[in-house]
């Protein structure tokens, strides 16, 4: 045991690859969430990222989980959809874009097979419209749909009664979530342009092939 205590009243999690373009939505809306609002105690919020069964502990020690994820529902790019409770994992199963959401779905498949019984489970999705950028940040489209998830996350944290409370000033250092060099703002602005980074791949080995 690593003395860690997984246990908490509520997780909020955010899931994806911030290198992925719009699989990168899950974390961006929970970075926004922590950004700007703050909750009573027991009330927890992770990235997730693309840990898969390294966050089964932490989903067994929860009551009630609130999951922020890209989803491919077929929808319009940008379309945000609710899942609750025994929905969940069918919707995190149903189209697949990356291995992360195959390893979230067995996390949710393995904490209830051990006896994980929570009280309420809720699955904010959002449609992507690009993948396929590699150091992209999330598309204009999905970016503009973040206010309206954290209004549903926060209607569905208030009525957990999670006791949001907006922040006077944004968190310090010593409270990120994720690292600093990801940080929205500055991972936009420091990515190199299209001429000095190849976006299909080497471009060492394309050279060779062509």
């Amino acid at each position: 045991m690593n003395g860690l205590d997984y246990r908490c009243d509520i997780l909020v999690l955010g899931i994806g690859n911030l290198l992925w373009a719009d699989e990168g939505f899950g974390i961006r809306a929970l970075e926004r969430l922590h950004a700007d609002w703050r909750f009573r105690a027991g009330v927890r919020l992770l990235d997730g990222g693309t840990q898969g069964l390294y966050l089964l502990p932490y989903v067994e020690g929860c009551r009630k989980l609130l999951i922020l994820d890209a989803v491919d529902y077929g929808l319009a790019p940008g379309s945000l959809k609710v899942v609750r409770d025994e929905e969940v994992p069918a919707f995190m199963g149903v189209k697949k874009m990356s291995l992360h959401q195959t390893g979230f779905q067995e996390v949710l498949s393995v904490a209830r097979l051990r006896g994980w019984h929570p009280e309420s489970v809720t699955l904010i999705g959002c449609q992507p419209e690009t993948l396929d950028d590699y150091g992209g940040s999330i598309s204009a489209t999905v970016k503009a749909r973040l206010p309206d998830a954290l209004d549903i996350a926060l209607d569905t944290l208030y009525g957990w009664l999670a006791r949001p409370e907006r922040r006077a000033s944004p968190p310090d250092g010593s409270e990120r979530i994720t690292l600093d060099s990801l940080e929205m703002g500055l991972y936009e602005g420091q990515r190199p342009s299209a001429e000095m980074a190849c976006r299909m791949g080497d471009g060492r080995f394309l050279e060779v092939a062509g």
